[in-house]
């Protein structure tokens, strides 16, 4: 949900009982606004909370000029002091499956480790050789931010455009759905860049701005 309207969007997703209490409401609106001086975005998400045994993580989610290719997600204990989120790799995302079992634990810095023995070889010159995957929560929580925004992201039909240099923006002349077309599936879609992309579209070919 957007910075600029968080204090009324929170109260349109409290119905299953999570939710922000009125200090960390007022930290929020306070620190993405400065969060978004310091790193110079576009706009500021508050994209949610992670629980922990120990500690729960806020995530917020910066915005560049490219909505769907600049975005910087970070964390906080708090609400107030936030720290970057590294970039989620494959190479990463496969050691987060592997090692990473069970809740968080709130502690960035705890290392997961996952055990698997591998056999070489044949016969009486087979040999057995440990593999020890190590990963720490902060990995863990940077590829489990990645993989729900790649999942269940959505945004309505028209919200946002395709510019001539290939930038996708927000359409700021999108006034939201009306009541016949929110009920209807087809006026959502997943935010996220195309999968088994066969060929390109018409706009493509042409070069054209194309509306999402």
């Amino acid at each position: 949900m957007n910075s600029d309207s968080l204090y009324y969007s929170l109260e349109l997703v409290a119905g299953s009982g999570y939710t922000l209490n009125i200090e960390q409401r007022a930290a929020l609106q306070t620190s993405l606004v400065i969060l978004r001086k310091n790193y110079k975005f576009q706009r500021v998400l508050y994209w949610g909370k992670i629980l922990g045994l120990k500690e729960d993580y806020f995530i917020a989610q910066g915005r560049g000029e490219d909505e769907m290719n600049d975005k910087k997600n970070l964390y906080s204990f708090n609400c107030m002091d936030w720290f970057l989120l590294p970039p989620a790799t494959d190479s990463m995302i496969d050691e987060v499956s592997r090692a990473a079992k069970g809740r968080f634990t709130g502690d960035p810095s705890y290392v997961y480790e996952h055990l698997e023995i591998r056999r070489q070889g044949e016969g009486d010159e087979a040999e057995e050789e440990e593999v020890v995957t190590k990963v720490n929560e902060e990995s863990r929580l940077a590829v489990t931010v990645h993989q729900i925004d790649e999942e269940v992201s959505v945004v309505p039909r028209g919200a946002f455009i395709k510019s001539p240099h290939g930038l996708v923006q927000v359409n700021r002349s999108f006034g939201g759905l009306s009541h016949s077309e929110a009920g209807k599936l087809d006026n959502f879609l997943h935010f996220s860049k195309p999968k088994n992309l066969k060929k390109k579209s018409i706009l493509e070919m042409g070069d054209f701005e194309s509306i999402y």
